[in-house]
């Protein structure tokens, strides 16, 4: 950069006469020149360097980049200094300069309009007073801490937005060429696998949008999210920690089955050979067979002469772990049980909230050892094909955001189950079913659950539920909901097909002939709380509509709790509804032979005695 003594230097040198920096510039010698200016009162009179010995010489970039640099520094000042700015322009590059680094001691011949000494002590003493003048002589102000700080933030903006593309470069330039490295072969087939599973979430994303950006973007507003959810949370109101879960000794009896395993079970009631209806009902998630009815009176069930027995699911309270099981072998298990404890009549299923798919599994599996079925708030498989659109819809939509979650880990993801259920039940502590099943309940179900008498049994039933403490059992009973169970719904009652022959099969298109329905041909009755969210009534109408032979008992106002459990007079309901007027247990009959003995011995005793009589009255 040269300048001459009839033109001034270029803008970008017009700066405030703050700042000190490197001014390279050319003498009447046409030698460049390298000067470092020093503020007053340090600054040194100082000679001016030799031709051809200079110490340090910039390059063209790098003045570029100070002049630059400069100019961003000192544009907010220039504008209030446009007067300054105006008079220098008329200026000789003599006096520019003499502006620009006060005295330096420096002099040049031939520059006129008087000494650059007097042009510094004119121009440079307002720099000295700490303030500068404008065009008519009117002091300027210097800048405020408001505009140095916004020029400090554009400043770091700018830094940051170059040090972000230089990095996105680096990266760009490193990962060029590494799909064909090694690393990259072994990651590709993982990749591609787990791309393909959740390509089902881009159904929920704009049409016109790139996948990989809007996932990008719905993570970030995530995170933020989280961020902003968990600062917002933070109560300093003191929290009472929960208590322990106590869990008691054993105490259960068990039953050994086929494949060695042991099955803990109970039993209420009458005993097995005054029962006059005997039913078995599996427990639903986090239960045992602690479970059963709860709340029913031992009164109710010698009324009716029923005997109830539940039992605990494989892995849960004291029954072993059945690795790999499917409804296919808990219908099995329920068959063994009956065997084992002397039911040689057909029995009745109890099946409640998602109890009832092992219910629905000994309808399929094993009907001809079924009486009939009781179910409450059954459920049913949410991912089922027969399942339509509206029934979909209808079911997902009463469920919370935390339950749909969990339905989908279990069928997509179902490794990643057993770190919420640490996290929660398995974790050794004492917690609501709400926050831990992650139900929205209905104003009724609230009621119920806060009862004492529905706290102290869902504590002690939990507690026996997680006995072993092993989350394995639990994401096998979460995957069985959601997977194929192996058979439908409409499996349970369906019309026989017939071979019919192509005279029969035109005759049956004039004629509407009923074919014979094969199954489970028992009664099935249902009782549906028309509040309940955990259940909703769109899975009842989807199996009332696939199991025609079904019995739907509508229960207004009532949800998934209010009925079943803890009262009295909805058990009664449920007895007579299932067994009619009660007849008390059976008594048992005895043998023929026993009887006759007796008898025998009774009519001999009195004709002893005559003859002992008649012998003393013969001796006297």
């Amino acid at each position: 950069m040269t300048a001459t003594p009839e033109q001034p230097l270029p803008r970008p040198l017009q700066r405030s006469p703050r700042k000190s920096i490197p001014v390279v510039l050319v003498g009447p010698t046409q030698q460049p020149l390298i000067y470092f200016p020093v503020p007053p009162p340090f600054q040194p009179s100082l000679p001016l360097p030799q031709p051809g010995k200079l110490p340090f010489t910039p390059t063209k970039r790098e003045r570029a980049h100070t002049a630059t640099r400069e100019w961003g520094y000192s544009r907010r000042s220039d504008r209030r200094r446009g007067g300054v700015m105006a008079a220098a322009a008329t200026m000789t590059w003599h006096e520019e300069l003499a502006t620009l680094v006060g005295d330096t001691g420096v002099r040049f011949p031939g520059a006129g309009g008087g000494s650059a000494a007097n042009v510094a002590a004119a121009v440079g003493g307002g720099w000295y007073r700490g303030e500068e003048e404008d065009g008519e002589g009117r002091a300027v102000e210097e800048e405020g801490w408001a505009q140095q700080a916004r020029g400090f933030l554009e400043s770091t903006a700018e830094m940051l937005r170059v040090l972000g593309r230089g990095l996105w470069d680096i990266a760009a330039q490193s990962l060029a060429g590494a799909e064909d490295s090694e690393l990259a072969r072994r990651l590709r087939g993982p990749a591609a696998a787990a791309g393909k599973r959740l390509s089902f979430m881009n159904e929920y994303l704009p049409e016109d949008r790139d996948p990989v950006w809007c996932w990008v973007v719905v993570a970030a507003v995530a995170f933020v999210t989280l961020i902003v959810l968990g600062v917002g949370s933070v109560d300093d109101t003191p929290v009472e920690l929960p208590k322990k879960l106590y869990i008691g000794p054993p105490s259960a009896k068990t039953i050994q089955l086929p494949d060695g395993r042991h099955l803990a079970y109970k039993e209420q009631g009458v005993t097995a050979d005054r029962a006059r209806f005997s039913l078995i009902a599996p427990h639903s998630f986090l239960s045992s067979r602690l479970a059963g009815i709860p709340g029913i009176k031992p009164s109710l069930l010698e009324e009716f002469g029923a005997r109830l027995v539940t039992y605990d699911l494989p892995g849960f309270g004291e029954s072993d772990p059945h690795p790999g099981r499917d409804l296919n072998s808990s219908a099995h298990d329920m068959l063994h049980l009956a065997g084992a404890l002397r039911i040689v009549d057909k029995f009745w299923v109890v099946g409640y909230s998602a109890g009832s798919i092992h219910a629905w599994s000994a309808l399929r599996h094993i009907p001809d050892r079924v009486a009939g079925a009781a179910m409450f708030a059954p459920m049913a498989n949410p991912y089922d094909s027969k399942m339509t659109k509206e029934e979909r819809r209808k079911t997902w939509e009463r469920w919370s955001t935390k339950r749909k979650l969990m339905h989908i880990l279990a069928r997509r993801f179902p490794a990643l189950l057993p770190l919420f259920y640490h996290r929660s039940f398995l974790s050794g502590k004492q917690g609501q079913p709400e926050s831990w099943l992650s139900l929205s309940l209905g104003k009724k179900d609230k009621t119920s659950l806060e009862s004492p008498m529905f706290n102290a049994f869902w504590e002690k039933d939990v507690a026996e539920s997680v006995r072993q403490g092993d989350a394995q059992p639990f994401v096998e009973e979460a995957v069985l909901q959601v997977s194929d169970w192996g058979f439908s719904l409409s499996d349970i009652q369906m019309q026989k097909r017939e071979d019919l022959s192509f005279f029969e099969l035109i005759k049956s298109l004039f004629r509407q002939a009923e074919r014979e329905w094969v199954g489970f041909l028992g009664p099935i009755h249902i009782w549906q709380g028309m509040d309940d969210r955990v259940v909703p009534p769109s899975v009842t109408e989807y199996v009332r509509r696939v199991v025609p032979g079904a019995t739907v008992h509508k229960l207004l106002d009532e949800g998934h709790f209010s009925y079943f459990c803890f009262c009295d007079e909805c058990h009664r309901q449920i007895f007579s509804t299932l067994f009619g007027i009660p007849q008390g247990p059976i008594n048992p009959v005895p043998e023929p032979i026993e009887v006759a003995s007796e008898l025998t011995e009774e009519t001999t005793v009195p004709d002893k005695a005559k003859e002992e009589e008649q012998d003393i009255s013969d001796l006297a």
